[in-house]
């Protein structure tokens, strides 16, 4: 099984490496940066912005093949901290990317996590009871969450969440920032850091339930017919033990590698709730590499992205060796 693992990992850090060097291809063919020095009163001759942009390595003027040449020999000769350039601010992108990565990672692994629980769990109570009235609203009340975009779900929590600020007096749900400036203390800090992170883990936990529920329903569905179920009514088993120590672990199996490409979606949904509720994570920081025509930034935003694919990826490997003996060949 060790051995499983550790070649898909590999597998996985080989296409993270091709993923980021072909993004950083596609951002220098169609990027334009020097548009960001042109216009300016008084104009900058054309010899200082090329500066400029050489100084980046993003010069439009180079080759795409010689400056992702360039580009490569800096990852693979420069410091860690300066591996993959500056971005057109003139910050690091491996530092700039440290400090923003935690903001994204305390959304993305709370919100992913809750929404596949409660998608798991919802789909599997639909399929039981397919067709009452709870599988109904739990079926509706999906379509309605999948085919509302996700920044207009964080508008509507943050209306909600005034409403009820202004019912209390006080303001009890904050959701402007992912904290709030001049708090001290451990616990008062911690404390004000959930408060924060409630409204945006919410939406992110519900859009990604509602894609969970309906392909945990699906499957379920195709296995509460199945022979091994009846097989384990015939020896006596309850038929919720049945359903849950045979049915539910079937099921799960396709659902461990949706987990994983499910992961993907979920960060270019949380780029648009930090948009909403005002968060420097690393979201917003790759929505502002598309408006500035940022190279560096833009790659430097793809292979965090990557890296987090690959992680959940090997996770989702993991967990489809422990529910099918049969990979661990």
């Amino acid at each position: 099984m060790i051995k499983y693992i550790l070649r898909r990992f590999v597998n996985y850090l080989i296409l993270t490496g091709v993923a980021t060097v072909f993004s950083y291809i596609a951002a220098s063919l169609f990027f334009f940066p020097r548009r960001r020095y042109l216009g300016i009163n008084p104009p900058i001759p054309e010899e200082s912005i090329d500066g400029i942009l050489s100084a980046y390595g993003v010069n439009d003027k180079d080759p795409v093949l010689l400056r992702t040449w360039w580009w490569i020999e800096r990852i693979l000769f420069e410091p860690l901290s300066q591996k993959l350039g500056q971005d057109l601010q003139g910050n690091w992108v491996i530092p700039e990317i440290m400090s923003r990565a935690g903001i994204s990672l305390r959304l993305l692994l709370l919100g992913a996590l809750l929404g596949a629980v409660l998608g798991v769990t919802l789909g599997v109570w639909g399929a039981v009871r397919q067709y009452k009235a709870s599988d109904q609203v739990v079926t509706y009340a999906s379509f309605v969450l999948i085919s509302t975009p996700t920044f207009v779900g964080g508008v509507i929590l943050m209306i909600v969440a005034t409403n009820f600020n202004e019912l209390l007096g006080f303001q009890a749900i904050r959701f402007t920032g992912a904290y709030t400036a001049g708090i001290t203390g451990f616990f008062p800090q911690l404390w004000d850091a959930l408060v924060h992170l409630l409204l945006p883990t919410i939406a992110l936990a519900l859009f990604g339930a509602a894609g969970y529920s309906r392909y945990q329903r699906s499957l379920m569905l195709d296995v509460l017919g199945s022979d091994f179920i009846r097989t384990a009514r015939a020896k006596g088993a309850t038929r919720n033990h049945a359903l849950v120590k045979h049915g539910v672990r079937v099921a799960l199996i396709p659902m461990s590698t949706y987990f994983a490409y499910n992961f993907g979606t979920l960060v270019a949904g949380s780029a648009f709730l930090e948009i909403v509720f005002s968060w420097s994570g690393m979201g917003q920081y790759g929505i502002v590499a598309v408006q500035t025509s940022d190279v560096n930034a833009l790659a430097g935003n793809v292979c965090f992205t990557a890296i987090l694919l690959l992680f959940s990826s090997t996770l989702s490997e993991v967990l489809y060796a422990a529910l099918d003996p049969r990979v661990r060949v």
